[in-house]
């Protein structure tokens, strides 16, 4: 198990690092964290996400919520093939574009 880590790249642009799954998803510290400078568009950049679960596109669907309802926009970058599948199983791949 890897633990998920925050790598800040410009202001409202983060880097998500390791897993995105049940293991290490167990808290609001990083979502607490990406909401706290957000103007209009969070960027986050997928790149180096290793693998992804049910519950880290349970947390994205989750964080896009939390941004809708600050008027805000979240927009994912490089998005690992393992997460496109689950958006596709799980038809919310349009919630995202």
């Amino acid at each position: 198990m890897s633990e998920l880590q925050l790598k800040p790249i410009n202001e409202g642009h983060w880097q998500l690092v390791g897993e995105m799954t049940r293991n290490s998803l167990g808290n609001e510290r990083l979502l607490n964290q990406l909401l706290q400078n957000v103007q209009t568009t969070l960027k986050l950049d997928l790149s180096e996400v290793s693998r992804v679960d049910t519950a880290g596109l349970a947390w994205l669907i989750h964080t896009l919520s939390e941004l809708k309802k600050r008027d805000c926009r979240l927009e994912l970058i490089n998005k690992p093939d393992q997460l496109l599948n689950l958006m596709e199983l799980g038809q919310v791949s349009n919630l995202f574009e």
